[in-house]
């Protein structure tokens, strides 16, 4: 079967199309036929030989965590039932606070049964992917951000896949969002979702224009991360609560949690939300359900074919991509 391999540690070009075995579900496991598979910011970290500390990957491998498709055979011990089924699931060797996001750049993907969710029929494959990780931590992220009528919340990175689903959420909590993003396509998008006030933080001055628009915000959900989100402390009223999910800025911002704490602030890092008390089936089951209902629009911004995977990771690292980046298979 076809599948891209990284080659080696680098730039996007070292990722290549490459004949490679099919897998063979063992036991608890399914093969999946790939219909489409998520691009992550995290999948061009490894791809350049970053993150490694988390997670060790050793080229050639196959970039990827997430997948969606029909269920093609099952291993010892899986109901059959399974087979011909559509699903979106994390790839077997992926998981939330373990595992390695890898395996899904390819026509054909091992899947942990346990892990599999059945795709509804008004949900497309292409959306069903772009929720598996997306759709279940946004609804972690606000779950913990627990926002109510009336509070201004400020979403960072608030274009991409995360930041997309977040806007909706803090609208339906009758929250008030200033969405903070890169560039007049990105602003305008996250305007259209439901924001009420945005600023790009690309420009000097960008936490003043917070402040003077909304007084200070009482509740941060940062999906950016690095300065970014260090900076975005000063936008914040006493007793508000930050929570740190991302890191596309350049790493988790540097938060001095003490600081905070004496001006009233929270901090909440994504390490404190991904906790083995989540339950993960359940917020992945939640985020299509309310995609499938139209209470929640799945933004696809881009889509590239399988063999195109070089000018996915591009496109990302530019910063030129908005809500969910995926492959088509």
């Amino acid at each position: 079967m076809r599948a891209v391999e990284a080659k080696a540690f680098g730039e996007p070009d070292v990722l290549a199309v490459t004949e490679i075995a099919d897998p063979v579900a063992g036991a608890g496991e399914v093969v999946v036929a790939v219909a489409a598979a998520d691009v992550m910011f995290l999948d061009t970290l490894l791809r350049s030989g970053r993150g490694r500390d988390y997670f060790p990957v050793r080229p050639p491998f196959v970039p990827g965590g997430a997948v969606s498709g029909i269920v093609k055979s099952a291993g010892p011990g899986v109901d059959t039932a399974w087979i011909g089924r559509r699903v979106a699931t994390p790839t077997a060797a992926s998981g939330i606070g373990s595992g390695t996001p890898t395996g899904g750049y390819a026509e054909k993907v091992l899947a942990k049964v346990d892990a599999l969710a059945a795709v509804p029929d008004a949900l497309s494959l292409e959306q069903a992917v772009a929720l598996v990780h997306d759709g279940r931590t946004a609804l972690a992220v606000a779950d913990r951000a627990n926002l109510t009528s009336g509070e201004w919340v400020l979403i960072t990175a608030a274009a991409g896949g995360l930041g997309t689903l977040l806007i909706q959420l803090a609208r339906s909590a009758g929250a008030r969002v200033i969405a903070a993003a890169r560039g007049e396509a990105k602003l305008a998008l996250a305007q259209r979702l439901g924001a009420e006030a945005v600023v790009d933080y690309s420009e000097d001055g960008w936490v003043g224009k917070v402040r003077e628009r909304t007084g200070g915000v009482q509740a941060v959900l940062d999906g950016a991360g690095g300065d970014i989100g260090r900076d975005s402390l000063g936008a914040m009223a006493s007793g508000g609560r930050l929570i740190g999910y991302g890191n596309a800025a350049g790493g988790f911002a540097a938060i001095d949690v003490e600081a905070a704490a004496a001006q009233d602030i929270t901090v909440i890092t994504l390490f404190e939300i991904t906790s083995e008390a989540t339950d993960w089936s359940a917020l992945h089951d939640r985020a299509q359900t309310e995609a499938a209902s139209g209470r929640l629009e799945v933004v696809i911004g881009q889509r590239f074919a399988l063999a195109d995977a070089a000018a996915a990771h591009t496109a990302i690292e530019s910063r030129a991509a908005a809500g969910r980046t995926i492959l088509t298979v």
